[in-house]
């Protein structure tokens, strides 16, 4: 198969795997369908933030049966590219072994703002992950 029409594996990688990682992953999944298979792990995995399930819903991408993977998870597999989406995850795991290029974008974390302004944040940093997943992937 000719290296345009295989299909790239992606693994986005955060620090809990709670929020943006699993965001960018409903996300490549969604909008990449048939060009790109996305995971995502965390350096220190927790839950799936209930608002990064919200907010997902809102445009359409069911990630409520996502779970939190750790990295290790990974180990072994061959990705095209690894995306860190936080500053920490970048300095925890500077390299995946396994990936063909890294890309780095830092998104804030919309778990770490007070409690007033966590939804629109969420919101916002969707937006700006799907903006991200479009100019760089598709």
């Amino acid at each position: 198969m000719s290296e345009e029409l295989k299909t790239k594996k992606v693994l986005f990688i955060c620090t809990h795997n709670s929020a943006r990682s699993q965001m960018a992953e409903g996300l490549l999944n969604h909008l990449g369908k048939g060009k790109y298979i996305a995971k995502s792990a965390g350096t220190e995995p927790t839950h799936v933030h209930p608002y990064a399930i919200k907010v997902m819903a809102e445009i359409g991408v069911d990630i409520r049966n996502h779970r939190s993977k750790s990295i290790e998870e990974f180990r072994g597999e061959r990705f095209d590219y690894v995306v860190t989406v936080c500053d920490h995850a970048k300095e925890t795991c500077p390299f995946f072994p396994g990936a063909k290029e890294y890309i780095h974008r830092s998104f804030t974390d919309p778990s770490s703002l007070p409690e007033d302004e966590m939804l629109s944040g969420f919101r916002k940093v969707r937006d700006e992950i799907k903006d991200f997943i479009l100019n760089t992937f598709l």
